[in-house]
């Protein structure tokens, strides 16, 4: 009888987590664990293996050697018992495409555009999850993830997809309130502000910032509301309930459409894209190429309406911008 000497697959997962993160703490994050529990696991695997899977540095972790050496080993036979389940769950008939993102891009970009893509590949089941989490691609099973990010904080190989510029928005009714003109940045004190939760949206959409770049840190608005999704914020701009910070191009069909309307012409770039990442088994699975491919010329679609529009350039700058996105708050 055959006997297999190994570790639990827990303490694999765990090991595997934070050598490839370099850190118990985001480990602790895609398991679910605390950072204890991760710890705990890591003591386990090197009293089981009775040698040092990592160097622990002063605000830092590195493999030794021999960690290494196991986490290459790790990391492919655990991908490999990843899709022998997946294709052993799947039906041969079934063929989907599961895709995580922020609830921003879903609500205003994504959704509202996916009908041509169901209509083209009516085979296909498109699933969307929506959150402000990040998930791991292949431990859960999804093939593709659009990620809000810098270009150093993806942290993995990725295809950008397009950037982003910030301005405020709102419905063309309010901009024709004759008793409340919006003709200048300064005249939002008659206005309510519609904010989003910094921890939710991160700090760009921040109009402190917007104001303090426009040397209107002083400004008190007429009222103001917060939303915890970009989506919801947007549905009450579109009904008048205020002025927001809208994101190009997540909300340029919009505006061709005049659902909204930008009443100054200050804008400020944003540091951070959109970027795709894939799945190790998204390579091999035709319907999820075929939407990648539907993702891109979406993009370039909406660029090439963008560059027809009246153009809008980025005439402020967002003050403290490099050393606040480091903070990294804004998650796919």
């Amino acid at each position: 009888m055959r006997h297999y000497d190994l570790p639990p697959l827990s303490q694999l997962e765990a090991f595997e987590a934070a050598a490839r993160t370099l850190s118990f703490t985001k480990a602790a994050d895609e398991l679910s664990l605390t950072q204890s529990a991760i710890s705990r696991q890591i003591k386990a695997l090197e009293e089981h293996l009775d040698l040092a899977l990592f160097r622990r540095l002063h605000r830092a972790l590195r493999l030794t050697e021999e960690g290494q050496t196991l986490y290459q080993a790790v990391g492919d036979v655990l991908a490999q018992l990843h899709d022998v389940a997946a294709r052993l769950r799947r039906r041969p008939e079934n063929r989907t495409v599961v895709v995580t993102t922020t609830p921003g891009f879903a609500g205003v970009w994504l959704i509202p555009r996916l009908t041509t893509f169901t209509a083209a590949h009516p085979e296909v089941d498109v699933r969307i999850s929506a959150g402000n989490s990040f998930v791991n691609l292949e431990r859960d099973g999804v093939d593709l993830a659009i990620r809000y990010k810098t270009r150093e904080g993806v942290g993995e190989p990725a295809d950008r997809l397009f950037g982003e510029v910030i301005f405020p928005v709102c419905s063309p009714r309010l901009l024709r309130d004759p008793a409340r003109p919006l003709k200048t940045p300064a005249d939002l004190r008659h206005h309510t502000l519609l904010h989003m939760e910094p921890d939710a949206a991160g700090v760009l959409q921040s109009w402190s910032m917007w104001l303090r770049a426009l040397k209107l840190e002083s400004l008190t608005p007429a009222s103001v509301l917060h939303f915890s999704m970009y989506d919801q914020m947007i549905q009450a701009t579109l009904a008048g309930q205020g002025v927001a910070l809208g994101r190009s191009p997540l909300v340029d069909s919009l505006l061709r459409q005049r659902k909204l309307v930008a009443p100054f012409s200050q804008t400020m770039a944003s540091p951070r894209s959109y970027y795709l990442i894939q799945s190790a088994a998204a390579f091999r699975k035709p319907e999820v190429q075929a939407f990648i491919e539907w993702l891109r010329h979406e993009a370039r679609a909406e660029a090439e309406a963008g560059a027809a529009a009246e153009p809008r350039p980025a005439v402020i700058k967002a003050p403290g911008r490099d050393s606040a996105d480091s903070k990294g708050r804004a998650r796919a």
